[in-house]
């Protein structure tokens, strides 16, 4: 089940103040009175926007996963003479919020326990696996490869920043991730790892 909140109203803005405080607190069992009460508005104007605890959370991993796919097209889009430095600052957007990990950890434990709320997690890995790939593809790497160039971009992605939200180390972060892109051009070139800012 999808749930897709259109941009612009009342009912998006509800779900930014929703997201922003799961991500900081973590979702665990918080019920929609104790989440309404948080966040300055009521049990029965959740309950109108998302129908249940369930609708919202539903909702809510939509959006999550929507902006950041929203985000790396932004990003590779601009990036028009080297790609790579479109998927590097998307890194760099990932790795500066903070709250961004402890959150997507949380769903992805969420969808393995077979919570119907996170099951659109599953639906997300095959949409970025396929969006990974023809961006490899694009680079110059043969179609089946670029599909396992996909998975482990997602896999190292996914470790790094899960090793960084434990350590807070950034610096080494960075540095794992940078020698990864450059390892994956299709000729490596001395130099051409992105530089962290």
């Amino acid at each position: 089940m999808t749930v897709t909140v259109p941009a612009g109203g009342p009912q998006e803005a509800l779900l930014r103040r929703v997201i922003a405080y799961f991500a900081v607190n973590g979702v665990g069992d918080t019920s929609l009175r104790t989440l309404a009460a948080e966040i300055g508005t009521s049990h029965r104007m959740l309950i109108y926007h998302f129908g249940s605890r369930e609708g919202l959370l539903t909702a809510m991993v939509e959006a999550v996963w929507r902006a950041q796919q929203e985000l790396l097209e932004s990003l590779l889009q601009e990036a028009v003479d080297d790609p790579y430095d479109g998927a590097w600052r998307f890194w760099v957007r990932l790795a500066d919020d903070r709250a961004f990990a402890p959150l997507f950890f949380e769903m992805s434990a969420a969808a393995m326990q077979g919570h119907a709320w996170a099951s659109a997690l599953r639906t997300w890995i095959t949409v970025w696996t396929d969006r990974l790939g023809s961006f490899f593809e694009g680079v110059g790497h043969p179609p089946a490869q670029a599909r396992t160039q996909a998975r482990m971009a997602m896999a190292m992605t996914r470790g790094v920043l899960f090793e960084l939200a434990l350590t807070g180390d950034r610096a080494t972060a960075d540095a794992t991730m940078a020698a990864f892109l450059d390892s994956t051009r299709p000729t490596s070139r001395a130099g051409d790892a992105p530089q962290r800012r």
